[in-house]
């Protein structure tokens, strides 16, 4: 092959991967701008971005299954949150504290979440290919039944103590506090701790480690394996460049709250590769084909929804544990559009995603998250500019996601027509 061929073939791909991940560059190009102009020190950017990862990612992961499953983002998973904080409600109720209690949170959490699950599943396979803008409008519906249950239902039919009661009324309380006595706050969070350099060597072993032995093993190839030892070798050395050495010192890890999103990523690995997951992609790819080969297409995306709503439940716990605060009405109104354009943000669409791009994504969101209002005060001399920018960002990813996913639809229907045309 000529070099000319060959510069040809590399500019396709590059065109190729540009047009695949517009997004993703285009916010890239605004993080650095907005870091650039928000004059904040790094050090209290990476501060925030740190905690926002730790309270977000988890929720991001969870939409992964639906999407791989044909369904679409899972704007539902609002209701998962909801299951959440009904969890901590009773246990913030009832006084239990620290790590227990998180854990009694997720125990009543999961089984909430399942039911409404599997409701959620199976009112989207009477809406086949309406699922992302169904499970949108599901979420407001589940809200106004929310609403119902804190204000009218929970004080008054079902009894809780006078620490998350409004006093003198029936309801819940606006505000509950996750500090101080009722010893819930960052409880995850704060069993281990690690300086940033500790984490950085420490995941850096074990990726070494971890890539000889899966080559040694051959379950991974020589190019991939270098690639892990290269990335590894590569962040180490950044960490020593003086400047961002000193931005970052002063940071630590929540080591247990990074293993159990770790431990979600590996999930998404690992279930993909059973029978289970061989069923999310044929769905997901086609219903008709899957339906031919025998699989129930109904049951398999009824399992998939309900993964995500549970998932999303206990994403939910970690992000108010992180927070300290419940806010018992509102937090959970944004949760699948911000879980939704930050995984879009990565590269991910209507019917791809991976782990990868969840994770660069919500890096990436909230990067911007983080700095838009200085920027915009910077920038337009009004502070507001940035927050309606960001909210603008929100909106307009998932508006672009949806109408790029309708012109690829298109355009791949149109191209058996032509070919159709073409062979008469």
């Amino acid at each position: 092959m000529s070099e000319k061929d060959l510069m040809k073939r590399a500019g396709q791909r590059l065109g190729a991967n540009l047009r695949e991940y517009i997004v993703t560059y285009i916010f890239l190009a605004l993080s650095v701008l907005f870091v650039a102009y928000s004059g904040r020190p790094m050090t209290d950017i990476f501060y925030q971005l740190m905690s926002r990862l730790t309270r977000n990612l988890f929720i991001v992961l969870a939409l992964i299954i639906p999407i791989v499953a044909g369904m679409g983002i899972n704007f539902a998973i609002t209701i998962g949150a909801m299951a959440a904080q009904v969890g901590l409600l009773l246990v913030i109720s009832w006084g239990v504290k620290g790590i227990g209690g998180l854990l009694l949170a997720a125990a009543i959490t999961i089984p909430l979440a399942g039911g409404f699950g599997f409701l959620i599943g199976s009112l989207l396979n009477k809406m086949k290919g309406q699922e992302t803008i169904g499970s949108l409008i599901l979420g407001f519906f589940a809200n106004g039944a929310y609403q119902l249950l804190f204000l009218f239902v929970f004080g008054k039919l079902i009894p809780l103590s006078e620490s998350v009661t409004i006093v003198g009324a029936t309801g819940v309380a606006n505000t509950l506090n996750l500090t101080g006595s009722v010893g819930l706050q960052s409880a995850l969070d704060n069993l281990v701790r690690v300086s940033f350099a500790q984490a950085l060597y420490g995941v850096s072993a074990l990726v070494l480690v971890g890539a000889v032995v899966l080559l040694l093993l051959r379950k991974i190839p020589l190019k991939r394996a270098l690639v892990w030892v290269g990335m590894a070798v590569g962040f180490c050395l950044i960490y020593a460049i003086p400047a961002v050495n000193s931005s970052l010192r002063s940071i630590t890890v929540p080591v247990i709250t990074f293993v159990v999103i770790a431990l979600l990523c590996v999930f998404n690995v690992i279930i993909m590769r059973t029978r289970l997951g061989q069923k999310f992609r044929a769905v997901g790819q086609s219903r008709v084909v899957a339906n031919a080969a025998g699989i129930n297409v109904n049951r398999v995306r009824i399992i998939a929804i309900m993964i995500s709503t549970i998932l999303a439940g206990l994403g939910q716990i970690i992000f108010i544990q992180n927070l300290g605060t419940l806010q018992t009405y509102a937090a959970h109104e944004m949760v699948g559009l911000y879980a939704g354009a930050a995984i879009l943000v990565g590269g991910a669409s209507i019917d791809r995603a991976t782990n990868g791009q969840a994770i660069i994504g919500c890096l990436l969101f909230h990067t911007l998250f983080v700095v838009a209002q200085d920027a915009g005060s910077n920038l337009f001399g009004d502070p507001n500019i940035g927050e309606f920018f960001r909210v603008f960002l929100c909106y307009g990813v998932i508006a672009l996601a949806l109408v790029m996913y309708a012109w690829r639809g298109a355009k791949e229907n149109a191209s058996p027509q032509r070919a159709g045309r073409s062979g008469r």
